[in-house]
């Protein structure tokens, strides 16, 4: 069985929520599993782009329907309250033991002065106390929380001996292992919406009870279900891209739901879950602005289906993509925040003066809502520069 590039873009168009916007962010975060949170600005601009209601701090900071935390890939997310513990034990722990190893390797052998004896130990005392203090305090900067707990100033030289040595405190080491191990949360940050500073909360605290114990198997298994639902069909090798697992991760939790295989047009073999092979209805024309590290073009490893020949313009060296701009299931240009607060826009194909038109009323949207805040991406792609006035 077969399936064309024209139907896997009406199942984005349509399950990503870009033809058929959602109400909430909860919903707009359901629809693409999680939505990426390195750059701060990506979580607020891919709510706009999918929601009527994109009233996404309260969902994250006063409902906390939404929760931020380090998942696949070791990258930020922000995910729903339901979907953390699944991503949690599917994905955050095996990190977490990871960065644990590294850690402790690098206080025994570049804790300045003279390293750290008995490091494990050393390690687990320090958490233990930076929990306690943030169990006082309830809520935390990590400067704060280094006041209180004299082991989060410990030093570490890393790169002794290479031109860019550095020493500094394992203050955000260690906040960083403790989120990666469940046990703390970023909160509301210091500032605006764009702010990479966060508040931290204890993760028992911010949500009652803490996050429950899945098993990691049984956790794997519905990431990957989630993920075909929404991302499907799709090869196996975009799967374990996205989730970052091992082949023999991968392998496990999809033999547990026996996807099914079907030929991509172009060539290739894609997967889908059971059941979930009806034809996709065809969406009304559609137009979206999405911004970078969005979701959707960060949800495959092989992106030539939707992006035809636009990587150089619209990607980053490392494959982060940029803002782009989406018309009916591909990507047609990009856009960037001019100085002055106007989002200025170039289609990379012809698309039409009526799909033009709508591009640009959806540029003047976002500008409006942007107002007087300027977002500039944290990875900047050549495109969005020229857009922007900084190349």
């Amino acid at each position: 069985m077969g399936m064309t590039t024209a139907q896997r873009r009406a199942r984005l168009a349509n399950r990503h929520r870009l033809a058929n916007p959602a109400t909430t962010p909860e919903e707009a975060a359901e629809a693409v599993v999680a939505l990426h949170a390195t750059d701060p600005a990506t979580v607020h601009l891919s709510v706009v782009a999918r929601a009527t209601a994109p009233e996404t701090e309260r969902a994250l900071y006063d409902d906390r329907t939404l929760v931020r935390l380090l998942g696949m890939r070791r990258t930020m997310f922000v995910v729903p309250r339901e979907v953390a513990p699944v991503v949690q034990a599917a994905c955050s722990d095996e990190i977490a033991r990871k960065q644990h190893v590294l850690l402790v390797k690098h206080l025994t052998e570049n804790g300045h002065p003279e390293g750290v004896p008995r490091a494990a130990e050393w390690l687990a005392a320090v958490e233990e106390e930076t929990v306690e203090a943030l169990l006082k305090r309830g809520t935390a900067l990590g400067q704060e929380l280094a006041d209180d707990v004299p082991g989060l100033r410990q030093q570490l030289r890393m790169a002794p001996g290479k031109p860019y040595e550095a020493i500094g405190n394992v203050t955000s080491r260690v906040l960083f292992l403790l989120a990666a191990e469940g046990r703390i949360v970023r909160g509301r940050p210091r500032g605006t919406w764009l702010s990479t500073q966060y508040r931290w909360s204890p993760m028992a605290d911010w949500l009652p009870g803490g996050l429950p114990a899945i098993d990691a198997d049984r956790a794997r298994v519905e990431l990957a279900r989630r993920w075909l639902h929404a991302y499907g069909p799709a090869p196996l090798a975009d799967l374990r891209w996205w989730t970052g697992w091992t082949a023999a991760q991968a392998k496990k939790a999809l033999t547990a739901l026996d996807p099914v295989e079907v030929d991509l047009e172009g060539g290739g073999t894609g997967l889908v879950l059971p059941g979930d092979l009806e034809p996709e209805p065809e969406p009304e024309p559609w137009i979206a602005l999405l911004p970078a590290l969005d979701p959707t073009p960060m949800g495959w490893a092989a992106r030539d289906w939707f992006l035809g020949p636009h990587r150089d313009a619209l990607f980053d060296r490392n494959g982060n993509a940029g803002p782009s701009i989406w018309c009916d299931g591909r990507v047609v240009g990009g856009w960037g925040q001019r100085p002055d607060g106007e989002v200025a826009f170039r289609c990379l194909d012809d698309v039409g003066a009526e799909a033009t038109a709508r591009i640009g009323e959806a540029a003047a949207r976002l500008g409006e809502w942007l107002g007087s805040t300027r977002v500039v991406p944290r990875f900047r792609t050549p495109l969005e520069r020229a857009l922007s006035g900084s190349s």
